[in-house]
């Protein structure tokens, strides 16, 4: 795919010099760290409430509260009426790949340690490392952080085949979110993110009839809807701004190889917020993983 396809026009809201002071005054590392903390703190905080609105009914809230936060901020009905006939092919993939890996990484926490699920993201996320590093250095670099990775998944793999089932199609959307999220942020730092708040718009409407009914109970509970209100923006507005900010200038093949912190970041969570310890071979794929983003040197452009 060309990484250069254009993303609508940012909404005046997001295209001011304060925003774009901000969203370049930090390096995409910076972003990036950001992003990892929340990818999993968020999803941490979502299993101690899927006993009270469902699994779906988790993922409808997510989504649904990051796309009333995106709407008045990038108008997401101007930014897609504006678009080409491209841009909003790219817009509607983008949601729909957003709705679908949600609900699939909701039903894949339900089943699955948090460290595992990230683990099993990660693995798709090699192939589209591999696409630009061409330095050996790179190569090590990302050789050293998959075994970190491989360390980190310990599972016997018939245990759970529906929740393996369901954490791999989590693992492929996450490989189309890295690829069309990076084609979406390669028009700019504001850009992109009003590209995303049309997508998150789109990622609602499909997920609209899905969880509904399971979400009800949220609203008749306002300490419930509130939390769930937290978790949507924990892991769809904080993580997903980060990665667009992060994504506009960085190689997407860097972007993909930064992934790999994603199981240190899930595991640390884990423990912090669901009292899952690792064991010593987990922190030494920890520290394999660190060590292999640490070696790695982004490739100009």
């Amino acid at each position: 795919m060309d990484d250069r396809t254009q993303a609508p026009t940012a909404s005046p809201a997001l295209a001011g010099p304060a925003f774009a002071n901000l969203a370049t005054s930090l390096p995409p590392h910076a972003w990036f760290c950001v992003s990892a903390v929340f990818h999993y703190l968020g999803p941490a905080f979502a299993v101690l409430l899927f006993p009270h609105v469902g699994v779906l009914g988790m993922a409808w809230l997510r989504i649904a509260t990051a796309a009333l936060i995106f709407a008045p901020l990038t108008r997401p009905w101007t930014v897609f009426a504006r678009a080409d006939r491209s841009t909003r092919l790219l817009l509607l993939a983008f949601g729909a790949c957003l709705a679908v890996m949600n609900c699939s990484f909701y039903l894949a926490l339900d089943r699955l340690p948090i460290s595992l699920v990230a683990a099993i993201e990660f693995v798709g996320t090699i192939g589209v490392a591999l696409v630009g590093l061409r330095s050996p250095r790179n190569l090590v670099a990302l050789a050293v952080a998959v075994a970190g990775t491989l360390l980190l998944i310990d599972i016997k793999w018939s245990s759970d085949p529906v929740g393996l089932s369901w954490a791999f199609l989590n693992g492929a959307l996450f490989v189309g979110y890295i690829v069309l999220g990076h084609r979406v942020a390669r028009a700019g730092a504001g850009d992109g993110i009003a590209g995303l708040g049309a997508a998150m718009t789109i990622a609602f409407l499909v997920v609209l009839p899905v969880g509904f009914t399971e979400a009800l109970p949220a609203f008749s509970a306002p300490q419930l809807l509130l939390a769930a209100i937290g978790v949507g923006i924990c892991s769809s507005v904080i993580p997903y701004i980060c990665d667009q900010l992060a994504m506009s200038r960085l190689p997407r093949s860097s972007f993909a190889l930064m992934l790999s912190l994603l199981p240190v970041t899930a595991t640390l969570i884990g423990v912090v917020v669901l009292q899952q310890i690792p064991s010593l071979t987990d922190c030494l794929g920890i520290t394999l993983v660190v060590a292999g983003v640490a070696f790695h040197k982004p490739a100009p452009g």
